[in-house]
Parts: structure tokens; C-alpha cells; sequence
């Protein structure tokens, strides 16, 4: 049974969506929720589920990352994780922090990667013109919003969306996405992985 860590900033959708699919006979569990920020609404969902938290707020560090990040490693190795999860984690992670989880860490992007890496995924896809907007799921390398994919889900962009209607679309295929990669990547399943 593989043991998972999932990394939040903010209220934990696409984390609850992770800990509710490890069930049955998934082959992972949810050992660690860790927040960089005290007030996460993700942390009562992740309790309240009966799985440890974690708090290392990244304000005290005063941008020194590398001290952030040794404090997240303090935090997060005593559980063990053979796999991390980056679900909504707002901090970009060094080449130290990501060397240490190599071949072990997931995030999930709100684009379809390559396009749009970084912030304001969805203003952009509209101020492009384009057609087609989703989500990604990829392996954490040193480089921001890069790595092998591993999936994405695609949403028609409709003629009168806005950045929010969007992004809801988005969000719910995201929460359809990142479940059912994690299940294959846990069974050791790399391949690719599209829905529509």
C-alpha cells in the first residue's frame, strides 16, 4: 500500500477528491495533509477524515526557501510517503526540495500544459482566443509547471465564459483527473492519460 503526503494552501478540493478515491482497493492511502498556511480550509476537511495535518507557514522564512523547505522536509518524512501530491501548494519548490522527492511527486496544473505555466491560467487561455482550456497532471521536476504529463482533461471554452465560469469547469474535470492518475501511478502506471 503506498503511503501519500498532499501539500495545500487553500480550502482542499482537489485534496478531499485524492483522500475520498483511496478507498477500497486503490492502492494508496492518505497518510499526511501539510499546509503552508494555519488557516487552510483543506485542514478541518483533511481532520475531520481522520488524517494527520501539518502546518509550516512559509511567512516566517522571510523568502529563504531553503530553510522552508527543510522545515517542510521535517514535517513531511516521518510519514514516510512514497508519493507526494501538490493540490493547490502556492509555493514554487527549489531543486533541493524536488531532487529529494524525484520520480514521487504530482502537482495538478490549471491549463493544458505545455500552455499557460504559472498563475491566471484561465484569463489567459480566454485572451488568447483559444477553444479548448483543462487541466494537467504531471510528475514535479525543478522546472515550474514542467515534467512528464501524466494527464489532462479538456473543457470546451464557451462564447460567454469568464475567467470564473471557467475555472469552475475546469475544476470539476480536475477533480475527475488527478484521483484517477494517482490510482495508475500508485499500480506504477506512467502511461498517459486523457479525458474528455
Amino acid at each position: 500500500m503506498k503511503r501519500v503526503a498532499i501539500l495545500i494552501s487553500g480550502g482542499g478540493s482537489n485534496m478531499v477528491s485524492l483522500v475520498d478515491s483511496m478507498a477500497g482497493t486503490h492502492p494508496a492511502r492518505p497518510v499526511l495533509v501539510l499546509a503552508n498556511n494555519a488557516d487552510a480550509g483543506g485542514l478541518a476537511k483533511a481532520q475531520a477524515r481522520g488524517i494527520a495535518t501539518a502546518v509550516v507557514d512559509h511567512r516566517p522564512f522571510h523568502g529563504d526557501r531553503a530553510a522552508f523547505e527543510t522545515a517542510l522536509r521535517a514535517a513531511i518524512d516521518p510519514h514516510a510517503p512514497d508519493i507526494l501530491c501538490l493540490a493547490g501548494f502556492m509555493r514554487v519548490l527549489t531543486e533541493g526540495f524536488v531532487s529529494a522527492y524525484a520520480g514521487r511527486m504530482l502537482n495538478i496544473h490549471p491549463s493544458l500544459l505545455p500552455k499557460y505555466r504559472g498563475l491566471h491560467t484561465h484569463a489567459r487561455a480566454l485572451e488568447a482566443g483559444d477553444t479548448e482550456h483543462g487541466c494537467t497532471v504531471h510528475e514535479v521536476t525543478p522546472a515550474l509547471d514542467d515534467g512528464p504529463i501524466l494527464g489532462q482533461a479538456r473543457v470546451a471554452i464557451r462564447s460567454d465564459d469568464t475567467p470564473d465560469t471557467l475555472a469552475a469547469r475546469v475544476l470539476e474535470q480536475e477533480h475527475r483527473l488527478y484521483p484517477a492518475v494517482l490510482e495508475r501511478f500508485a499500480n506504477g502506471d506512467r502511461t498517459r492519460l486523457d479525458l474528455d
